[in-house]
């Protein structure tokens, strides 16, 4: 397993790497409409690279982003919702604001 950032369409990226799959995180039902779309849009455009799905264990599955941010922007305690580096450079990001 390789992680890696990229810039334009995630089918050139992964052609460009010799992928043979890529993971595909999905929430909610929303996410999976979303995601599966996609999916479908890369098979057309790279039929040998397949997708692959998968989902959080149910403790994760109502986390997000946003809600993650909201909730530590209004003080709330966010440290039980993401990894201790995160939490850091959220609370340090939190400060910066005016």
């Amino acid at each position: 397993v390789q992680v890696a950032s990229f810039t334009g369409l995630v089918r050139d990226f992964a052609v460009a790497q010799g992928a043979l799959a890529m993971l595909r995180g999905v929430r909610s039902v929303t996410d999976f409409d979303f995601e599966s779309q996609l999916a479908g849009m890369n098979r057309a455009l790279a039929p040998d690279v397949e997708t692959v799905f998968l989902t959080p264990d149910s403790r994760y599955q109502h986390i997000s982003s946003t809600l993650v941010r909201e909730i530590a922007t209004l003080n709330g305690d966010v440290a039980q919702f993401v990894a201790p580096t995160v939490y850091a450079r959220l609370m340090q990001k939190l400060q910066e604001l005016p």
